[in-house]
C-alpha cells in the first residue's frame, strides 16, 4: 500500500515542535512536488521532492556538543540553547514502500549536488533540482532516498543549500585569505570570507610558487571597498598563477562546527525518528532503516571530518550512519570547525596548502605522527561508542599527487599499514580528480598536458551496490584496491615513469607537511613521507582498479598534469589529470621517440581491441567491480571508438 503519493506532504504540516532535543523543527517548504515530470524508475516508480527547513538545538553543556568551536560563546535561545536552520532536500519513491529502505544522505559541495553526476551520469545537478533528466537513473532504478542538508554558512543566499548558524558577537581576530586568479586581470575584487574589523594593519603578499618566501613588491596594493570586499591591484613581475594571500583583523565568527552536528542530528532525525513530523515516516514506523552517509571531494573530506570528530553517535548515544562512502577526499578533512573557518578551501599542489585541512591523523587506524609523537586516527572516538561505520573510500589517481593519497595506507615514515576491517579503499586507476560522464580530452589554458576525461560512474555504481549489501546483508566486499608498499605498487616519485618525452615527467607532487597554524603566516614545520602509484611500462598505474581503458588502452592517463608557462610554472594543475595518446604506428611511435608501442602494433584490427576490451570487462563483473549492464555499454563504446574519449 502506498504510504505517501507526490503532493500530499502539505506545507507545515511538519512543522511540529518540539520533536525531540536534537531536532526541534521540521517545515517543509511548500508542497511535495513530482520529479523528472512523473517518470516511473522500474520497481521504485515515480519519485517526488520535498524542500525543508530544519532546525537543530545544542545544549553546550552536553557532553556530545563540546567539541564545537566557540558554541558555549553563541547567543542562546529562551531555554539556553543555540539554534541553527538547515536546507534540506529529500528526493524519494512517492510510494515510500517502493523504496530499497537505504536513505543516502549527500553533503553538498559548496551547496551543490554531485552524486547525481557520479552514479547517474548527468550532466548538471539536475537530482537536488528534481528537474527534466535523471541521467541513466540509477539511483532511482535502485530505490534509494536521497537527502541533501546544507551546512556551509559562507554559501550565498540562493546559490546552493546553505547552514543558518549564529555568530559570535564581539568576537574578533586573525584570519587569512589565499587568492588563485590563474588570470592577468587587474585590479581584481574579491570576497573576505568574514567582514574586517578594521582596515588598519591588514597585510597583503604575493609569491610565485607555494614555498617561496612572501614578498610585496613594489605595484602590489590593496584598499576595503567595505569590510568584506577589497580591490587588489596585482605587480608586475607575477603571473597568472601567483599566490596572494591577506591578513587581516576580522570580526563576527560564524559557529560553522554546528555543521557535523546538523548531519548528526537530522541525520538521525530522518533515520529514527517514527513520529508524523518525519517525512520518512508514517503511522510509527519508518520508511527507510539504513543510512549511508556520502561526499565528493569537499564534502568527502567533510565526511572524513564528521566521522574523526566523533559525530556519528547522536545525543542519545545511537549510530546515526550504517555506513560512509567518501569519495574522492585522498587524506584530506575539512577547515570547518574552527573559529573564523573556511571550509570551502580545497588545499592543492599549489593553492590553499598550509590551512589546517591537512593535518595528522591521515589514515583510520590509529597510528604515530613521528614529527611529534602524537598518536591518533580516524576512528579513534567511535571505537570508544561503538558507533563506527562500515567505510568505503574512494580515490582517483589525482589524490596520490595533489592529495597524499599514499597516507591513507602507510604512516608517516611511508611504512606500510593495514586498513581496518571496518574500511576498503579502492583507487579508481588514471583517473583525474573528476570529470563529467560527458567528458573527452580536451586542452586548457593553465595545463602543459591534455585534461584527463575519465569518469568514475561505473565502477562507482559497483561500489556502492556492494556497500549496500555489506551493510544489510554483512557480504563482504570486494577487497581493497588500492596502492601500497607491501603489493610494491607504491614508489618514491623519482624515476618512477618510462622516458616518454611528450609526457615531461619531473616527479612533481603535493607534500605533506606539518603546518603550524597557531602563528600567522603558518609556518612549515617538517615533512611526511608521500609515496605514488607505481606505474606499467605505458605510464599507467598498476594498482588500482584497472577499467578496461586501462587494461586495454589507447593511451597513457595520468592523475598529474604540469602547469603550464604563464601560470606558475612547475608546480601541478590543480584537481586535473593528462592524456597522452599512442601513436597510431610504428614509424609515428619512432619519429617520435616514444617507447610506448603504437595502437597498430598492440592491436591487429580493430576487433582485437574490443575483444581485450570484452576480455578486462568480464573480469571487472565476476569481481563485482563493475556491473553487468556497465560492462555492455563499455564494449559498445569500444566498438563505437569513443571508451579512450580522446578527440577526433
Amino acid at each position: 500500500m502506498a504510504i505517501r503519493t507526490a503532493g500530499l506532504l502539505t506545507a507545515g504540516l511538519l512543522a511540529i515542535a518540539p520533536v525531540h532535543a536534537e531536532v526541534t523543527r521540521f517545515e517543509l517548504q511548500g508542497n511535495a512536488t513530482a520529479a523528472f515530470g512523473g517518470q516511473e524508475f522500474g520497481a521504485a516508480g515515480r519519485y517526488e521532492r520535498i524542500l525543508a527547513k530544519a532546525t537543530i538545538t545544542l545544549d553546550p553543556g552536553e557532553p556530545r556538543n563540546a567539541v564545537i568551536a566557540d558554541l558555549a560563546l553563541a547567543p542562546r535561545n529562551a531555554a539556553g540553547k543555540v539554534e541553527a536552520i538547515a536546507d534540506v532536500v529529500i528526493l524519494r519513491p512517492a510510494e515510500a514502500v517502493r523504496g530499497n529502505g537505504t536513505l543516502l544522505l549527500e553533503v553538498p559541495n559548496r551547496g551543490r549536488e554531485i552524486i547525481g553526476q557520479l552514479m547517474n551520469d548527468t550532466p548538471g545537478a539536475n537530482l537536488l533540482s528534481g528537474g527534466t533528466d535523471p541521467g541513466n537513473g540509477h539511483l532511482m532504478r535502485q530505490g534509494y532516498t536521497l537527502a541533501w542538508i546544507g551546512w556551509q554558512a559562507d554559501v550565498a543566499a540562493g546559490q546552493g543549500l546553505r547552514l543558518a548558524a549564529p555568530v559570535v558577537p564581539g568576537v574578533t581576530g586573525l584570519s587569512r585569505e589565499e587568492f588563485l586568479f590563474d588570470h592577468a586581470r587587474s585590479p581584481v575584487t574579491v570576497p573576505l570570507t568574514y567582514p574586517a574589523a578594521a582596515a588598519d594593519g591588514a597585510t597583503l603578499t604575493v609569491r610565485a610558487q607555494a614555498d617561496d618566501a612572501r614578498q610585496t613588491p613594489a605595484g602590489l596594493s590593496f584598499r576595503f571597498l567595505d569590510p568584506q570586499r577589497v580591490e587588489i591591484t596585482r605587480p608586475a613581475g607575477f603571473d597568472a598563477g601567483a599566490l596572494y594571500e591577506m591578513i587581516y583583523t576580522a570580526k563576527d565568527p560564524v559557529v560553522q562546527g554546528m555543521a557535523f552536528a546538523a548531519f548528526r542530528d537530522i541525520g538521525a532525525f530522518l533515520r529514527r525518528e517514527k513520529g508524523p513530523a518525519n517525512p520518512l515516516a508514517e503511522g510509527q514506523r519508518g520508511t527507510v532503516d539504513q543510512a549511508v552517509l556520502t561526499g565528493v571531494s569537499q564534502s568527502g573530506r567533510f565526511v572524513r571530518d564528521y566521522l574523526y570528530q566523533g559525530f556519528n553517535e547522536d545525543e542519545r548515544g545511537r549510530q546515526v550512519y550504517g555506513a560512509m562512502l567518501a569519495h574522492i577526499p585522498g587524506t584530506r578533512r575539512s577547515f570547518t570547525n574552527a573559529r573564523f573557518a573556511q571550509p570551502g578551501r580545497n588545499p592543492t599542489p599549489h593553492g590553499d596548502r598550509h590551512y589546517p585541512a591537512d593535518q595528522f591523523p591521515f589514515t583510520y587506524a590509529t597510528s604515530e605522527d613521528h614529527l611529534t609523537g602524537r598518536r591518533d586516527g580516524l576512528l579513534a572516538r567511535c571505537r570508544t561508542t561503538n558507533t563506527c561505520p562500515r567505510i568505503m573510500q574512494t580515490d582517483s589517481e589525482y589524490e596520490f599527487w595533489g592529495a597524499r593519497a599514499s597516507l591513507l595506507v602507510t604512516d608517516t615514515k611511508g611504512n606500510h599499514l593495514d586498513l581496518p576491517p571496518e574500511v576498503r579503499a579502492y583507487m579508481m586507476t588514471g583517473h583525474p580528480h573528476y570529470a563529467a560522464a560527458q567528458a573527452v580530452a580536451q586542452p586548457i589554458d593553465r595545463c602543459a598536458l591534455p585534461v584527463n576525461p575519465l569518469q568514475a560512474g561505473a565502477p562507482m555504481r559497483a561500489l556502492l551496490a556492494a556497500l549496500e549489501a555489506w551493510q544489510r546483508e554483512g557480504v563482504e566486499p570486494p577487497a581493497s584496491r588500492y596502492p601500497n608498499r607491501a603489493a610494491g605498487t607504491l614508489l618514491p616519485a623519482a624515476g618512477l615513469y618510462p622516458a616518454i618525452p611528450a609526457l615531461g615527467y619531473r616527479g612533481t607532487f603535493g607534500p605533506a607537511q606539518l603546518v603550524d597554524n597557531g602563528v600567522v603566516p603558518p609556518v612549515v614545520k617538517g615533512e611526511y613521507a608521500v609515496l605514488l602509484p607505481r606505474v606499467d611500462a605505458d605510464g599507467n598505474a598498476i594498482g588500482g582498479v584497472r577499467a578496461p581503458v586501462i587494461e586495454a588502452p589507447r593511451a597513457t592517463y595520468t592523475g598529474w598534469n604540469p602547469r603550464t608557462a604563464g601560470f606558475a610554472e612547475g608546480a601541478l594543475c590543480y584537481n586535473t589529470g593528462a592524456v597522452l595518446p599512442f601513436a597510431a604506428s610504428r614509424a609515428e611511435r619512432l619519429a617520435a621517440d616514444d617507447p610506448r608501442p603504437s595502437i597498430d602494433e598492440r592491436y591487429a584490427a580493430p576487433a582485437a581491441y574490443v575483444a581485450a576490451v570484452q576480455a578486462a570487462a568480464t573480469r571487472l563483473v565476476a569481481e563485482r567491480l563493475l556491473l553487468p549492464q556497465d560492462a555492455a555499454a563499455i564494449v559498445a563504446a569500444a566498438e563505437a571508438d569513443t571508451l579512450a574519449r580522446l578527440r577526433r
